[in-house]
């Protein structure tokens, strides 16, 4: 279970949230528009960020520059 470690693994890189417009989810409670977010994983359509909250969550990358 490689997701309990995300929190306290080192960061891969660090991103800028360019949008929270979001067709079918809210996010805009978790992210902020501008923002930088360290980036704990990632796959080919998901980038896992330690979001607002201080947890880490999976967003589709559209909403990271």
């Amino acid at each position: 279970m490689i997701h309990n470690e995300w929190l306290t693994k080192e960061t891969i890189r660090t991103v800028t949230c360019k949008h929270t417009d979001a067709a079918k989810f809210l996010v805009s409670n978790v992210l902020t528009e501008g923002k930088t977010y360290e980036v704990k994983n990632e796959t080919e359509e998901f980038l896992f960020v330690v979001d607002n909250t201080g947890k880490v969550g999976g967003f589709y990358k559209t909403y990271f520059e």
